[in-house]
């Protein structure tokens, strides 16, 4: 495979090394090699470089196992396939070169479409982002309300990342001429937090009426992961789903909201005593003076820190308890292999 694809599925998807050394090179794992086969096998029989890489990353022991058996007989027995920069990567956007859709590792996957129909309600994905602006742009908090409802039995990783995200993203790329009060990012905001909320809150009372221990028990803040804003940032829309999404894992998560300095946040981590903290920004480049004090104060403590750019990257403190990551999947990989 080539470089520059390594690179863009790493910075895209968050399907990267596991290390890397002082000097940038990467270090991957023969697990992290396992999840490129993974991701290369399923985007070459069509599915969509997005789909893939998710399938990738939630893939099990035994897939994971198998595609490496396969590379393995591969090599022995053929010829290299033809996979260089001459040939461009397929868009996010882009829709499979066949009808089929090998998605084992994704909840609902397997026969039939690769879309998230099953988990937000209303059929595929695209059009239901459709759906979500129009709602947005029209100023309908009730219709954009129904469009983002996440389902009981839904994913919110799966909600966020083919519903929220790509609508969020299309509405803040539009320009309106808007009266007083109207913002349709305010609409979209309402509508995803309000989701993010009722389904975490039925969540909760599922697992109490099953015999779980409620919230704030001691035996379930054991585990918590903290969750940060950048300095002077409103808390993103990613910071929630990616709670929401910890929560229906079966792990704990907070989200820490209001005036945070770095005194103060030091504050709260001696206090909590978290088993990860996670820095979610929409920032090009945070503020990252509370990231280089926590590590200071708390050097075992595994920090995640959600950066798509590279020169920002090289801010953050260099050790292997704190890790960069350029998406949400790979944000709720982490935080999900520090807490389970």
């Amino acid at each position: 495979m080539a470089p520059a694809t390594l690179r863009t599925w790493d910075r895209r998807y968050g399907l990267g090394p596991s290390a890397r050394t002082a000097g940038s090179h990467r270090r991957y794992t023969p697990e992290d090699v396992a999840r490129l086969l993974v991701m290369r096998r399923l985007t070459l029989e069509g599915v969509a470089p997005v789909d893939a890489a998710r399938a990738a990353l939630d893939a099990g022991v035994e897939e994971l196992e198998e595609a490496a058996e396969q590379a393995a007989s591969s090599a022995a027995g053929e010829a290299p396939d033809q996979d260089d920069d001459s040939e461009p990567e397929p868009a996010e956007d882009e829709a499979p070169r066949s009808g089929r859709a090998h998605l084992r590792a994704l909840p609902g996957g397997g026969q039939g479409s690769a879309t998230v129909s099953g988990h937000v309600p209303g059929g595929s994905a695209s059009g239901r982002v459709s759906a979500v602006v129009d709602a947005a742009l029209a100023y309908d908090q009730n219709a954009c309300d129904d469009l983002l409802a996440i389902p009981a039995q839904g994913d919110p990783a799966v909600w966020w990342t083919e519903i929220a995200e790509p609508a969020w993203q299309r509405v803040a790329q539009r320009t309106v001429l808007a009266g007083p009060g109207a913002v349709p990012e305010v609409v979209l905001a309402t509508a995803a937090l309000r989701a993010l909320r009722d389904f975490t809150e039925a969540f909760e009372r599922a697992m109490v009426e099953g015999g779980a221990p409620p919230a704030n028990h001691p035996s379930r803040m054991r585990k918590i992961v903290l969750i940060f804003a950048a300095p002077d940032e409103v808390v993103p829309l990613s910071a929630h789903a990616l709670a929401a999404a910890l929560t229906a894992k079966g792990a704990t998560a907070r989200i820490v909201t209001g005036p945070a300095s770095t005194h103060r946040s030091l504050e709260l981590v001696t206090m909590v005593r978290p088993a990860a903290l996670v820095l979610a920004t929409a920032q090009r480049r945070p503020d990252l003076d509370l990231i280089h004090a926590v590590h200071d104060g708390f050097a075992e403590l595994p920090i995640i820190v959600s950066l798509r750019r590279d020169d920002a990257a090289s801010e953050l403190p260099l050790a292997a308890t704190v890790q960069r990551v350029r998406s949400f999947t790979a944000m709720l990989h982490e935080a999900l292999a520090v807490v389970t």
